[in-house]
C-alpha cells in the first residue's frame, strides 16, 4: 500500500486534484445533473461534513466555461463520458456561509459584499459589447467601484442581474451553482430574540435573491443550491416551476454526499485501518437517534 494524503481543511476541488489527495470518485453526480437537465432547480438538503461544498466546488470545476479543468476530471468517472464533457455554460458560484452576524445591518453589508466579489470575478463583463449598458451601470454600484451603494432593488436582483449580463456575453444561459444557502436565515433566527426585525428582514432579501434569480428565468440553465435546511418552498421558492428538494432521506443522490459502505470499506482499506469499521457505525446509531431512520447509503463522513 502506498503512501495516501487525506485533505484536511480544505473543499477545494481543484486543489485536491492538483495536489493529488485522497478523492473518493463522486462525479457521477455531473451526469445525474444533466440526465435531468429539464429539472430547473435542484436544493440538496445534508447535514454539515457531508461534503456538499466539495461537490459544488467539483461542478464549477467542470461546466465553467472560462476553465479548462479536463486534467483535474482524468480518471474519474465521468471521464468515460466525452459528449458530456462538452457541456460548459457561464458559471456563477457563489457561497453564502460567511454571510451573519449580531444584527441584520452587518449581515446586510456581508452580503453585498459577496454580491461585490462575484461581479469583481466577472469584471469583464463591464466591457462586452453584448452587454446592456444599464446593467452594467448597476453592475459597477454591486462592484462597489463607483460611489454610491446598490439600492435595496439592485441587491435583491442582484444574482439575477449577473446571470443576465452572463447569458448576453456568452450567448449561452448560466449556470447557478449556491452553496450554504441557509447560513443568513439560520444566523438571523438565531440572533431573533435579540431583535424580531432581523429575521424577517433577512427572510425577505434572501428570498427576493432566490426568486429573482431562479423562478422563469429565461437566463437560467439550471441552478443548484445546497444548504443544511430544508426551508419550506412556500417561503424562499414559491412559485418556482421544475424544483426538486433531496434531502437525506432521499434516494437519488445520497451516493454522491456522505461515504457508502463500500466507500467506507475502501478507505479504510487504503489506510491500513481496515480492522476499525465497528467503529466507524456508531455515525449510523447517531442519526437514528436524532430522527432519521431512512437513511440508506451514505451514513458515513
Amino acid at each position: 500500500m502506498g503512501k495516501i494524503h487525506i485533505p484536511v481543511g480544505t473543499s477545494n476541488f481543484a486543489e485536491i486534484r492538483k495536489e493529488h489527495y485522497y478523492f473518493i470518485d463522486k462525479s457521477g453526480l455531473i451526469e445525474e445533473l444533466l440526465k435531468t437537465d429539464r429539472t430547473k432547480v435542484t436544493l440538496i438538503t445534508r447535514p454539515r461534513r457531508f461534503g456538499k461544498t466539495l461537490a459544488m466546488s467539483m461542478l464549477a470545476e467542470f461546466f465553467d466555461i472560462q476553465k479548462d479543468s479536463s486534467e483535474l476530471f482524468q480518471e474519474l468517472s465521468i471521464a468515460n463520458h466525452g459528449q458530456l464533457c462538452k457541456n460548459q455554460y457561464p458559471t456563477l458560484f457563489l457561497t453564502f456561509k460567511d454571510v451573519g452576524g449580531n444584527t441584520f445591518d452587518s449581515a446586510y453589508e456581508m452580503l453585498r459584499d459577496v454580491l461585490a466579489k462575484a461581479c469583481n470575478a466577472h469584471y469583464y463583463l463591464k466591457d462586452s459589447d453584448l452587454v446592456n449598458e444599464n446593467d452594467k451601470k448597476v453592475f459597477l454600484h454591486l462592484a462597489d467601484i463607483v460611489d454610491g451603494k446598490p439600492t435595496g432593488g439592485q441587491v435583491k436582483t442582484g444574482i439575477a442581474l449577473l446571470l443576465r449580463m452572463l447569458h448576453a456575453h456568452y450567448k449561452k444561459p448560466a449556470i447557478l451553482l449556491l452553496d450554504e444557502y441557509d447560513v443568513p436565515i439560520a444566523k438571523a433566527k438565531e440572533d431573533s430574540v435579540n431583535s424580531t426585525d432581523y429575521y424577517r428582514s433577512m427572510m425577505e432579501v434572501i428570498s427576493s435573491m432566490i426568486s429573482s434569480a431562479i423562478k422563469d428565468n429565461d437566463h437560467l440553465k439550471f441552478a443548484v443550491i445546497t444548504g443544511c435546511l430544508k426551508i419550506t418552498k412556500e417561503s424562499i421558492f414559491t412559485g418556482t416551476n421544475n424544483f426538486v428538494s433531496d434531502t437525506i432521506s432521499d434516494t437519488r443522490l445520497n451516493e454522491y454526499f456522505g461515504f457508502t459502505q463500500e466507500e467506507v470499506d475502501r478507505l479504510l482499506t487504503d489506510t491500513g485501518l481496515a480492522g476499525h469499521g465497528a467503529e466507524i457505525k456508531f455515525i449510523l446509531y447517531t442519526y437514528k437517534i436524532e430522527g432519521c431512520p431512512k437513511i440508506t447509503a451514505p451514513i458515513y463522513f
